[in-house]
Parts: structure tokens; sequence; C-alpha cells
């Protein structure tokens, strides 16, 4: 059984146990965070796409904390200027760990 879940903008295909990074939401480490956002649910042959999303469906998780992305590294320069500069960014997000997914 798996679903498709929208939250912060970005859609994630989630089953029961995976570990994923989500936008960071306000919440505490330790506790069980629902998404209602749910746009598709499939168990088998059985397909439920919603209009937009799917009535009744619910994906909870347990949120184990709080981690920072990637260093992204943004180089500006001009040329024949003397000008560069360097910024570097880290995106953090909010890792949670899926239990289950329910269909009512």
């Amino acid at each position: 059984m798996f679903a498709v879940i929208r939250t912060g903008s970005k859609q994630y295909r989630v089953q029961e146990g995976d570990v994923l990074d989500v936008e960071l939401f306000e919440t505490e480490e330790g506790r069980d965070a629902t998404f209602n956002e749910v746009l598709l649910v499939a168990d088998g042959d059985r397909v439920k796409v919603g209009q937009p999303t799917v009535s009744g469906a619910a994906v909870s998780a347990e949120v184990l904390g709080e981690v920072k992305g990637e260093k992204v590294v943004a180089f500006k320069f001009k040329r024949r200027q003397g000008y560069h500069r360097t910024v570097g960014h880290r995106q953090r997000f909010l890792r949670v760990k899926v239990k289950q997914i329910s269909l009512s």
C-alpha cells in the first residue's frame, strides 16, 4: 500500500515505514504529525485518485527531528569589475517516519 501526499507545496510517494525529509513546520520531536492532503491511495489493484484529494484518507507519521539539507553555494561575479561574492545556504527540513496510511 502506498499513497501520494502533498505538504509544503511538494508531493511525496510514501509507504509505511518510509523515512523522508519534508519542509519544516511547527511541531515537536517525538510527536505525531498527520498529513490530510492525500492525492492518491493504492492498495494492490485498488487505486483511489482524489479530485483533488481523497476524502477520508490520512497519513500519520512520527516526527524524528529537524535536519539540514545539502549546502547550496551561489557564486556571483561581474567580469572585469573585480567583484565576486560567495553565498552559502542550507535548507532546514523535518525528518518524519510514516507509521500508517488510513482510508475510511
